[in-house]
């Protein structure tokens, strides 16, 4: 069952440790080429290094921008998407404005939303927006749910992994409730091994994203090899 191997491994975003450096990045990216992860997640600076590293290798780049707060202007959240994918990202994921959220300012958080996402839509470049659910109430979560139903950006995901908590599976279930159909889920952050992305997936999520991808595919690889 080697198919079920490089499905998991096609719904992983694999995340660099904290505070790295580049010989850091090159494992990174060595890595996800020999097991074939969906995606490298690293800082916007990182992205132009990344991308020469993993060019023609099928492997995306994705920049987080406004990390870890997400506390940035709109428009300053806007110039470093375009920044980003001037870099080469293949996909961009901010942080909303927690702030304006705790306020319910809808019309604040349609219109960050709907900047990032057109910026990324225009370019071809998915887009994700991060809730940071660790700081917010399920009311704030089903709140942003409904407005990115209408904004529909690629992803919605959990957390940073920056943030006082990671993805949990009533989160997951929630936004999957909440969230329009054709909107995808990242569940990120806390998923150390594989019954627990298996438990992310079962509740809806498409996308995981952690720094424990090769421990995952290993212990796949027990089970299927």
């Amino acid at each position: 069952m080697k198919e079920e191997i490089l499905k998991i491994a096609q719904m992983i975003e694999y995340v660099p440790k904290i505070g790295g450096g580049y010989e850091d990045l090159d494992k990174l990216c060595e890595d996800a080429m020999r097991y074939r992860f969906k995606t490298v997640a690293v800082g916007e600076s990182s992205v132009a290094y990344c991308k020469n590293i993993l060019k023609g290798s099928g492997v995306n780049v994705s920049a987080g921008i406004s990390f870890p707060f997400g506390q940035t202007t709109i428009e300053a959240k806007v110039f470093e998407a375009k920044d980003a994918i001037k870099l080469g990202a293949d996909e961009v994921e901010y942080v909303v404005n927690i702030a304006e959220v705790k306020r319910q300012n809808e019309d604040y958080i349609s219109k960050e939303m709907d900047a990032i996402v057109t910026e990324c839509r225009k370019r071809n470049v998915s887009s994700k927006v991060i809730f940071e659910n660790c700081y917010l109430s399920k009311d704030e979560i089903i709140f942003l749910c409904k407005i990115a139903s209408k904004v529909k950006p690629d992803f919605i995901k959990t957390t940073t992994g920056f943030g006082s908590g990671g993805a949990t599976v009533e989160d997951v279930k929630l936004m999957r409730k909440y969230a329009s159909s054709d909107i995808k889920i990242k569940a990120a952050a806390g998923i150390h091994d594989l019954k627990t992305l298996y438990a992310m997936v079962e509740a809806g999520a498409n996308r995981i994203g952690t720094s424990h991808a090769i421990k995952i595919i290993k212990e796949l690889q027990a089970i299927y090899i």
